[in-house]
């Protein structure tokens, strides 16, 4: 096999990996249980063997997907303040965090025995997702277009509200409602 053959078969292997993260992502976020291995494979054209030669247990899957939505999250944050100011990348952030949540639905059961197993360190996420967080805040603090009195915590557990309440399919309607009201209570009161 040449150089150039192995870096094809790199190349591909990349593909099908990205592939099952996206599929699994999709159907997580879409599904009201946990979808089958095999239905993923189908979903994203592969064989069951290449789904588990990328991921040899479920777990692995939930945790692949698991931490490329925290670091979507975590990137976006920046990516978006590098393109808008501080209240709409604020507001863009808070759509991210809804779909990282929706996600949630299709592998709950087994990221929760995750969590409870030690497997997933779910401190070291939530910090990660507060300096997201922060790190928006702050951008508007300097700038004025956001209140400097509001701490991270209180607007996660504020989305971690709105979602709960409004997070299912049929009430994006609410939920960016309800968003938009959080968004109104975080710019500065007038003088």
């Amino acid at each position: 096999m040449t150089a150039t053959d192995r870096r094809k078969l790199r190349a591909d292997a990349t593909r099908n990996r990205q592939q099952l993260l996206d599929v699994a992502t999709q159907l997580f976020a879409s599904a009201e249980s946990e979808p089958s291995m095999r239905a993923i494979a189908n979903e994203a054209g592969v064989g069951i063997a290449t789904l588990y030669r990328h991921f040899p247990t479920r777990e692995s899957l939930v945790d692949a997907v698991y931490q490329d939505q925290v670091s979507r999250l975590t990137t976006g944050a920046r990516e978006l303040l590098a393109e808008l100011d501080p209240p709409a990348a604020l507001r863009r952030w808070m759509d991210l965090f809804g779909d990282w949540i929706a996600t949630k639905n299709g592998m709950l059961d087994t990221l929760l025995a995750m969590i409870e197993a030690g497997e997933i360190a779910h401190a070291h996420t939530r910090t990660e997702l507060l300096g997201a967080i922060d790190d928006i805040l702050e951008a508007g603090r300097r700038s004025g277009q956001l209140r400097g009195d509001v701490p991270a915590e209180d607007i996660a557990a504020s989305l971690i509200g709105i979602f709960t309440v409004a997070g299912a399919r049929g009430h994006e309607a609410m939920a960016a409602r309800l968003l938009n009201l959080l968004m109104d209570g975080l710019r500065p009161v007038p003088d």
